[in-house]
């Protein structure tokens, strides 16, 4: 029987297995958690340059199954379909790893929350987000090079590191006084200005009285 709607992707034995670890990193019990080692270090599917490269292969090979099967399921207009050249995009990489970890996470749900907002939010501004920056330049069996490489280039210049390395030099330099001369003796006291009215009086400027002429 033809089903209607697809079903989620299943990852493959290591990245379920990450999930199993992080799962027992959050909920588990102690002697659970020490035995993880380092929680810090524990490979994230949704961030790929935490994972070693066997359990990468099994995320790339995974994330490839959802971008197919998000563009065959929600993709109708051709402008916000994820290309066949998606991996050479970072950025769809990265948010694509997120959205796959979200979907699943909601797919877990005992209650349909989590998934309306997977519906709502996170999977259409995802798909915008891609469209926007990839404009027209990839389409079917055609992917065009980065535009803005030349200017990543430029921005990994020796020249260009040099000039905001000095920048951050002036910024964290300490900011000295200037050294005062201990035997240096206070400014002598001056008397505050007398006011004249036009009368040749004066006024004390503390007291307001007017005095007499100076």
């Amino acid at each position: 029987m033809l089903s209607l709607t697809g079903a989620f992707p299943v990852p493959g034995p290591l990245v379920r297995h990450a999930y199993s670890e992080l799962d027992l990193a959050r909920s588990g019990t102690d002697d659970q958690k020490r035995a993880l080692g380092k929680l810090s270090g524990l490979p994230r599917p949704w961030d790929l340059p935490s994972c070693p490269p066997a359990l990468r292969s099994q995320v790339w090979a995974w994330l490839d199954q959802v971008a197919g099967w998000i563009n065959h399921e929600y993709v109708w207009a051709p402008d916000r379909f994820i290309p066949s050249c998606w991996p050479a995009h970072p950025h769809i990489a990265h948010e694509l790893a997120v959205i796959a970890d979200l979907r699943r996470t909601a797919g877990y749900a005992l209650t349909g929350d989590a998934l309306e907002e997977w519906h709502r939010y996170a999977l259409p501004a995802f798909l915008d987000r891609a469209a926007s920056r990839l404009g027209t330049s990839c389409g079917p069996a055609k992917h065009d090079h980065w535009p803005a490489a030349g200017r990543h280039r430029e921005f990994g210049s020796e020249r260009a590191i040099a000039a905001r390395s000095e920048l951050f030099s002036r910024d964290a330099a300490p900011h000295v006084e200037p050294d005062l001369d201990p035997d240096a003796k206070p400014p002598p006291a001056q008397s505050p200005p007398a006011l004249v009215l036009v009368n040749g009086h004066t006024v004390d400027t503390l007291t307001g009285e007017v005095l007499g002429p100076p």
